[in-house]
């Protein structure tokens, strides 16, 4: 089986990270297509042994993007292509379709109720999403909450699988030397309470809680990994607290997989080691599609407050005992630390909602959904000349002359940010 992974970009982030690890395991030879922004995640997947090329798309309108996608699959002879992330699905399944590929599959990793990939839905979105999408043959919901999602906006049943998202959990086992050594490197006390946190620093993510809420408790210190438009934001708000030398704003760090390569940053600690570092971990985002950071945390051995987490709320309570919901609300969440505070420093053990979430189970139950694809794919592929025109608006003006996939597709990263809920 010969397949293209198709993805927006493979800057460092969650739905690249878990596509590298997918490709570690996926028995099927895979090659690798970024649209744009081909970053450290696809320096480790070629460094695994797995082909990356770079599309060069210079923007969300750049519609000679398509052709050029719809060459490489023809010239690929590709069983099967799979997309990630808005973008990336949008012209892939075009692109698929010109060159005669039925067998497409599309991965949801960021889907939320009013967001996707941390923007606001707009009406083009949807709109544009529910047309694509039936250009390919099943799309992958990495969490039963993501389906119900996909269900509500009007894709069939029969084509959602639930595929949920897979850790190598051993990557991130509490590690004492890891501990006083990130520690050290960042100058914390060793017998500091420290709180972590990880993610896109956008207003969706709410982190904006979490750092006030880590001003209101002395002596307390916060690490938080990740790269956004609000990290300016963020720090002059832990400067207008008085906490500017206890919040650290680490940028973007490495997975467990640059762990795994001895890739670990000199600038600042990867993310295992970062977990290793704090007491607790918060996830203050109050809609995501999966939680993934959440079950990194639990993989640690850390107690967790989170505002979303599929992985853990769609399970019975004893699966994941050191994880606890809050509202995204100043108060509440600095009353929680405090409680996991008096509680001490002590790991707990690693729940059992670890080990449902491996990543080699994920990877299986992703070849199921190829295997039942390619089965009912036809045989004989259509040529481009035989492909039925896109279900939807024709574009104007001088774009009218391009193939039928050229189409001015919606960008999330145009849509304004969601509105921020109340603190109070």
């Amino acid at each position: 089986m010969k397949v293209l992974h198709v993805i927006t970009g493979l800057e460092v982030g969650g739905a690249e990270q878990q596509l590298r690890l997918l490709l570690r395991r996926l028995p099927a030879y895979c090659e690798v297509v970024t649209l744009t922004g081909p970053g450290p995640v696809a320096e480790g997947i070629e460094a695994d042994g797995t082909r990356v090329t770079h599309l060069g798309m210079t923007g969300e309108r750049d519609l000679t993007a398509l052709p050029r996608l719809a060459r490489l699959i023809r010239d690929g002879g590709y069983d099967l292509v799979h997309t990630h992330l808005y973008r990336a699905c949008v012209y892939g399944r075009i692109a698929a379709r010109m060159a005669g590929v039925r067998a497409v599959v599309a991965t949801e990793h960021s889907l939320g109720d009013a967001v996707i990939e941390g923007r606001r839905l707009t009406r083009g979105v949807r709109t544009l999403y529910r047309a694509t999408e039936r250009l390919g043959a099943a799309t992958v919901a990495v969490s039963d909450t993501v389906a119900a999602r996909l269900r509500r906006w009007g894709v069939p049943e029969q084509r959602i699988h639930v595929v949920p998202n897979g850790i190598e959990a051993h990557r991130f086992a509490f590690d004492p030397a890891a501990r006083a050594l990130v520690r050290t490197r960042l100058e914390l006390p060793l017998d500091a309470f420290v709180v972590g946190g990880a993610g896109r620093l956008v207003p969706g993510k709410r982190f904006d809680v979490l750092v006030r809420a880590v001003t209101q408790l002395p002596g307390v210190h916060l690490l938080l990994a990740g790269e956004g438009p609000e990290r300016e934001m963020l720090r002059r708000m832990a400067e207008q607290f008085g906490s500017g030398d206890r919040i650290h704003l680490l940028g973007t760090r490495g997975g467990a997989v640059e762990a795994e390569a001895g890739g670990e940053e000199s600038a600042g600690p990867d993310i295992p080691g970062l977990l290793s570092a704090v007491d607790v971990f918060v996830s203050p985002s109050p809609s995501e599609a999966f939680g993934l950071a959440v079950v990194e945390a639990l993989a640690s051995g850390l107690p967790v407050l989170h505002g979303s987490c599929p992985a853990v709320d769609e399970l019975p309570a004893d699966q994941a005992p050191g994880a606890r919901h809050f509202s995204p609300v100043v108060h509440e969440l600095a009353t929680a630390l405090r409680e996991v505070r008096r509680g001490g420093p002590d790991r707990l053990p690693v729940p059992p909602v670890v080990r449902r979430y491996d990543i080699t189970r994920s990877a299986e139950a992703l070849m199921s959904v190829y295997e039942q694809v390619l089965a009912g794919a036809p045989v004989r592929r259509r040529s481009p000349a035989q492909v039925s025109p896109v279900p939807v608006p024709p574009p104007q003006g001088r774009a009218a002359a391009l193939p039928v996939a050229s189409v001015s597709l919606p960008d999330p990263a145009r849509s304004p940010a969601p509105s921020p809920l109340s603190n109070r």
